[in-house]
């Protein structure tokens, strides 16, 4: 008899899940015993791709396609994940883009575009997703080292955004504590994905600020994250954990 898997029967949500670290977290969450459903904007294949995988691996994975920076389209993807399965245990919110560029040339268009998908779609998923949850749920926000650290020039506004996710994470965490809702924020440091990959341009700079010689790996962020949704997370709330290998220290 096999042992029970500590997500057994809990629904989950990701926000951004269909590649890098989103389809680490949405593999890890399903391989613990949870229902996931995510949202992808444009990568179709490889959300179909990632839920035929985690099928044939006996565990239970929908997509649905929504755009993070649309707000309707954020809240219907939600819904329908309540409504599919009555309830919603865990959000992760993962969606996020990478704007760089010195701030005389940043342009407006990006900075809206920056805040609406790295912060506001945080903001309007826990929101919806606090509607459905019930005492006990987790929301795990996925921000960045550079929160607290940005030793390169170009990345202001990618910096400002993800420190806003400190900010709301802190609040959201005591909004929702009386209901048993934890909400934390989990800051990667450098990891290898199509993003930022390990043999792209900027690695060698940055492995070089680090304690540990290497990239992230994508599972190793989803570990934390399924650590964080479980049970033995229930006292940790309004936290900012980084894993980074050093980058901050």
């Amino acid at each position: 008899m096999g042992t029970m898997k500590f997500l057994q029967g809990k629904i989950a949500f990701v926000q951004g899940g269909s590649r890098g670290i989103g389809a680490a977290i949405v593999r890890r969450l399903a391989d613990e015993g949870a229902v996931v459903s995510f949202s992808y904007a444009s990568a179709a294949a490889k959300a179909e791709a990632l839920v035929d995988g985690i099928a044939a691996a006996g565990g239970m994975a929908y997509a649905t396609r929504a755009d993070s920076a649309d707000a309707e389209a954020l809240r219907q993807a939600l819904r329908h994940a309540a409504g599919r399965f009555g309830a919603l245990d865990i959000l992760v919110n993962n969606a996020g883009i990478l704007p760089w560029g010195f701030i005389e040339e940043l342009s407006l268009e990006t900075f809206d575009r920056a805040m609406a998908v790295n912060v506001r779609s945080a903001f309007i998923a826990s929101q919806e997703a606090a509607r459905h949850m019930g005492d006990g749920g987790r929301i795990i926000n996925i921000g960045s080292v550079n929160a607290d650290r940005m030793p390169v020039a170009g990345g202001s506004v990618y910096a400002m955004s993800k420190a806003a996710l400190v900010g709301l994470t802190k609040g959201m965490a005591r909004d929702l504590g009386p209901r048993g809702i934890t909400v934390n924020n989990v800051q990667p440091g450098p990891v290898d994905t199509d993003m930022n990959p390990a043999d792209g341009e900027s690695a060698e700079q940055l492995t070089a600020l680090m304690a540990l010689d290497r990239y992230g790996r994508a599972d190793e962020i989803a570990g934390l994250v399924a650590y964080l949704a479980g049970p033995e997370a229930g006292y940790i709330t309004g936290a900012s954990l980084s894993i980074d290998g050093g980058f901050s220290a």
